[in-house]
């Protein structure tokens, strides 16, 4: 069996596409060759800034001959009919048969396909690779047609086997198939004939072309870390870079250079970004200091100086870079001196979140306020809470998080160290982002672990709130990592919130920023001062009067019971009640205290969480879910313990699903579960078929054997055990008492008919079955359990 070598020499691919193209070849040639009845041993792709390659081992000469069958129309069918089949088929009358049939006779045609020489087939199917190739972006040249990344120079195609190699004959927009190809630009241009693939990888390594990507990255790294380390240094590790960077060369060659000492006070990570992104150059750190001091750059060729000029000209292109750096840096620093991180804050204003959630400053605002609510339950200082979240996105504004996008959040921690803002407030500003993906790590300093909860939680509820959810494959805002961020953030660091009070607070918040946002603005607006007056009703409870501010008063729908204007309610629920009164939930009443100019489009901005949170809650069950089960807790584990009360404290959730799995992959937890089941359904059709609930009423006296007795005494045992273990919500002790219950359950049902003929005992017994139900489903909802 032959093997095959295909190589694609062009001008140079960019780096980002290479490894993506190569794959691409190996998958269209090899699925079109067994498509077309040829089969191979193995493939491999290669790939270079100029060339893509494919090697297929253990080729077949030919496809094989296949026989199809095909029925044809009945024998008394009109002779059209059997005309038209037979050109189809390229057949005689005569070579046709005849078979019997349900509803008569009829013929069928036995053709054979002869199989196709390699050659023939790998011509075709290459030229439809190479014109029909998935490239993310091409382009025409010339007078041809072909459409390529870059102009496409030459075509290598080969089979070679024993008797040696030989061309594949094929043309593609005019350029013919050959058995040549180039080495490296400068070092190895001629051109050189070859014969099979390890020629081909030889002959190129000669003429200074590493085919292998995985060659070229280790060749890069070994060789900088060696200079790195024979100068006390080390080499700052960046996978992205390196895969890059390989991408850009045939022949690497690694060269060490010096940054200006002007530049060495830059914070580390501006200078590693500016070199990464600007320059494809790897940072060096001196490990005593931390100090980024040195870079490295590869090269593409071997010069006679041993790069010197090569580095002397980078040097005065990475100063120049370095020095735009070094002037935002410093800027910004000014900016912090003399206004401090909340005047850098104030543009924020002006930048838009989205256009129906307000500024960013408008989204501070609230996460800012939730902070504040988050801090007590995660241990944070309140205004150490709110200040953080004040700060922490006003590096937004800074010059070189304009220059750096990726930088936001750790200049904010920079900038805020510089203004000495205490140690736990700058770490918020990094940290607040965290976690930015499942393998991302999850800040724990109580404070950042606020700021965090506050920002992804805004995210989620606002966006909710306007109805801009991810559908399918497609999430802009990056909602599934937020609620991912959420869950992690909870569940790591063990805290224990209600999602629904927290959305309920952000709600409130949202208004009271709202109503602040007015005041100060009435002369110009023609608004009235807004009063909130505290009462004490006939009741003897205290009740608050709030005047709010409405022009068109039908926004407030007033129910038809309403005689005047005035009324008052109780001030534990009066932000919420107006919150939600002037979106027609009726459930509070409102003074209107004048009449003023509110538009129907602000007014709309303050819809109460209500609406909208069983749909949020449901899409963090689903995202918990997904983690849950890559650490092995099965769905319907999960599901188990949604369906029980307070399932939107998802650290006491995952609690109760830890210990739930736990406990049924014991042997008492299955069989218990059977018995669950067993009693659930024979009480739910006796239920069904009496029409009527039996759940209390159990009584030991009227047990007859002594399987029913022992139950009753089980159960009259385990349940204190239960409830107490819940009261500590402590689920695997509630579980281990449980089990308890598995062998006079088991022995119960192995004696005693459920159903008997004396009602009195049936009755009794299916009560005694509800409360196996109530007992063993106060843990979980059993029934979800599959299996």
């Amino acid at each position: 069996m032959p093997d095959l070598l295909i190589e694609l020499f062009s001008e140079e691919i960019p780096a980002r596409m290479q490894k993506r193209a190569a794959e691409d070849l190996k998958r269209m040639v090899t699925d079109g060759l067994v498509e077309a009845g040829l089969t191979y041993a193995s493939a491999g792709a290669f790939h270079t800034p100029r060339r893509l390659a494919l090697s297929v081992e253990g080729l077949s000469e030919a496809s094989r001959d296949t026989t199809e069958e095909r029925k044809g129309p009945r024998t008394d069918a009109p002779e059209k009919a059997l005309e038209g089949f037979l050109r189809s088929t390229g057949l005689t009358k005569e070579q046709l048969e005849i078979r019997d049939e349900k509803k008569g006779q009829a013929y069928f045609a036995r053709i054979t396909h002869k199989g196709r020489p390699a050659e023939a087939i790998l011509a075709e199917v290459l030229e439809a690779a190479i014109r029909n190739f998935p490239w993310p972006k091409s382009m025409r040249w010339g007078a041809g047609d072909l459409r390529w990344v870059r102009p496409l120079h030459s075509i290598l195609c080969i089979l070679s086997d024993e008797q040696g190699a030989r061309v594949v004959p094929m043309e593609v927009a005019g350029i013919a198939a050959g058995d040549t190809t180039r080495g490296h630009r400068f070092m190895g241009p001629d051109a050189f004939a070859v014969t099979s693939f390890e020629d081909y990888e030889a002959k190129l390594k000669r003429a200074s072309v590493m085919l292998r990507a995985d060659e070229r990255a280790e060749t890069i790294w070994s060789e900088a870390s060696s200079q790195a380390f024979a100068q006390g240094l080390e080499l700052v590790e960046d996978r992205g870079l390196l895969d890059e960077v390989a991408g850009l060369v045939e022949w690497p060659v690694v060269l060490m250079g010096e940054i200006g000492e002007e530049f060495l006070d830059l914070p580390p990570e501006v200078l590693q970004t500016s070199m990464k992104e600007h320059q494809k150059f790897f940072s060096v750190r001196d490990p005593k200091s931390g100090r980024i001091t040195r870079f490295v750059t590869v090269a593409n060729i071997e010069t006679r100086d041993h790069g010197a000029t090569i580095l002397a000209g980078n040097g005065k292109v990475l100063s120049a870079r370095l020095a735009d750096a070094k002037f935002f840096w410093e800027n910004d620093l000014r900016v912090v001196k003399d206004h401090g991180l909340e005047g850098m804050a104030e543009g924020l204003s002006n930048v838009t979140f989205h256009n129906r959630l307000g500024s960013q400053s408008d989204r501070i605002a609230r996460i800012a306020a939730l902070a504040r609510e988050i801090a007590p339950q995660v241990s944070a200082d309140a205004d150490d809470a709110e200040k953080a979240a004040q700060i922490a996105k006003a590096d937004l504004r800074s010059e070189m998080v304009g220059e750096f996008p990726e930088l936001q959040g750790l200049m904010g921690r920079y900038y805020a160290q510089a203004q000495e803002l205490k140690p736990e407030i700058a770490a918020a500003a990094q940290e607040h982002y965290q976690p930015l993906g499942p393998s991302d790590a999850v800040p724990s300093a109580p404070v950042s672990v606020a700021v965090a909860l506050a920002d992804k939680l805004d995210t989620l509820i606002e966006f909710w709130r306007i109805q801009e959810k991810p559908t399918g494959s497609k999430d802009p805002f990056a909602l599934r990592r937020a609620a991912l961020g959420v869950i992690r953030l909870l569940i790591e660091n063990k805290v224990r919130v209600s999602l629904r009070k927290l959305a309920k607070a952000h709600s409130l918040n949202r208004f009271d920023i709202y109503i602040s946002s007015l005041k100060g603005r009435e002369a110009d607006a023609g608004f009235a001062v807004l009063e909130n007056k505290v009462e004490v009703g006939k009741d003897g409870k205290e009740y608050t009067k709030i005047s709010i501010p409405v022009k068109d008063t039908s926004l407030l729908n007033e129910p038809q019971h309403i005689e005047s204007s005035s009324y008052v309610f109780d001030s534990a629920w009066s932000r919420e009640i107006v919150h939600a009164y002037i979106f027609s939930v009726t459930y509070g009443l409102v003074e209107v205290a004048s009449q003023i100019d509110v538009s129907r489009d602000i007014v709309r901005r303050f819809e109460p969480y209500e609406p909208f949170f069983p749909d949020l809650l449901s899409f963090f069950h689903d995202r918990l879910k997904v983690h849950l089960r890559a650490e092995g807790i099965p769905h319907d584990v999960i599901d188990a313990c949604i369906a029980m009360p307070g399932n939107d404290d998802l650290t006491l959730l995952v609690a109760r699903a830890e210990a739930l799995a736990a406990f049924l992959k014991t042997e008492d937890g299955e069989n218990l579960t059977q018995g669950f089941k067993r009693a659930n359904n024979i009480l739910a059709q006796a239920e069904a078929k009496d029409g009527v609930e039996y759940s209390f009423g159990a009584d030991a006296k009227f047990a007859e054997s002594a399987e029913e007795k022992a139950l009753f005494l089980a159960l009259d045992g385990a349940q204190p055990k239960i409830d107490d273990a819940m009261a500590r919500e402590d689920f695997g002790a509630a579980m281990a008492a449980m089990a308890s219950l598995r062998a006079p359950i088991d022995a119960f049902f192995e004696a005693v008919q459920v159903n008997s003929d004396n009602q009195v005992l049936r009755r009794n017994r299916l009560n005694l079955l509800s409360r196996i139900r109530t007992t063993c489903g106060a843990v979980a909802d059993l029934t979800k359990i599959e299996g």
